[in-house]
This record gives structure tokens, sequence and C-alpha cells, in this order.
């Protein structure tokens, strides 16, 4: 019995992972998001470069979405379970992400490579009780972190279950009809 839930607890994560992902790779969709989470007013889709890594796998895991608008680099992430590793996570694929943006002789140059900015955000829509809004640091997984840390990542992640972020919902219409799909599958 514990392998069936099992398996049907990864099916559905999957599920949703692809749906969130085929929804929101889609420009119009995305151009939508991006707006409602940052109180911008974009209208021309041709202003984002999805830049996903569709081959991008490390241990088994992928990312979501990437893209870049205006200088900014942003990994969105669906998660249908709270997992503390995403700093750690995005770490590694906003590496991949910027191997792919730079040339790596310019690398060796005396100027300055510049890079876009990254930012990383996660929809959570688990089981578990969450807050509206939460940020998670990859500084929290150090083990003997004295002091300020010389490399972080901070993750925000936006809860999207009902009754959570009302105003993020009614400005992108997108999301909460994909959050109150997937709720379905909880």
């Amino acid at each position: 019995m514990a392998e069936k839930e099992s398996k049907k607890v990864t099916v559905n994560r999957t599920y949703k992972d692809t749906v969130f992902r085929k929804l929101f790779s889609d420009r119009k969709n995305l151009l939508s998001l991006y707006n409602a989470i940052n109180g911008t007013v974009y209208t021309d889709e041709t202003e984002l470069e999805i830049v996903t890594l569709e081959s991008a796998i490390y241990m088994g895991m992928k990312n979501d979405l990437a893209f870049i608008i205006d200088t900014n680099l942003f990994l969105y992430e669906h998660q249908s379970t709270y997992n503390p590793n995403m700093p750690l996570r995005d770490l590694l694929y906003i590496s991949s992400e910027y191997q792919k943006l730079v040339d790596k002789e310019s690398l060796y140059s005396s100027v300055l490579l510049k890079i876009p900015a990254p930012h990383f955000i996660v929809f959570y829509n688990g089981r578990r009780k969450m807050l509206d809004r939460w940020t998670n640091c990859l500084s929290e997984a150090y083990k003997n972190q004295q002091g300020e840390p010389d490399l972080e990542l901070k993750v925000v992640t936006i809860n999207i279950n009902d009754g959570h972020n009302e105003e993020l919902m009614e400005q992108c219409k997108i999301l909460e009809e994909y959050a109150q799909y997937v709720s379905g599958f909880l």
C-alpha cells in the first residue's frame, strides 16, 4: 500500500510540474505572472527571453522555468511539498544557466563580464500549512557558518493554495486557475 501511495505522490508531483511548465512556457501567461509578482505592466511578450535548460537535470531534478527580462534572470519553480533545499538546487541551476549565457573564453578576459541579476521564486501548493510567503537562504544549510556568509542565495516561496495571496491571484488569473486545478490532486 505504501508503495502505491508513493507512486501516486510522484505521479501527481510530476503531473503538476509538467502542467506548470507547459502553462507558463507560453509567453503571454509568463508575462502575466511576471507582471503580477513584480507590479509591472509589460505588454510586449518579445521582451521575455525564455532560457529554461531543457536538458538540465542534476540528480534527477529539472528546473521549471528560467527567463530573462530587463537584464534580470528569473528561475520559477512549482513545488507541491515544502523543500528547504531549494536554495541549493537553485545554486546548481543558476550555475548552469550562467554557463550557458557566458562565453568561456571571456572568463579569462580583463574585462568584467556583466550577467543578468538572478531572482528565485517557488510557487507552493502542498498540504503542509504554510505562510503566504517566506524566504529560504542557502546559508541556512551551511554546517559551520559564522558571521556574514561569503555566498548567499535567497529563494522566495509564494503559497498558491486557496485563501493565500489573493491579490496576486486576482492579478494573474491563469495562476489562479492553475492553483484551483492542481488543488484537486492534493
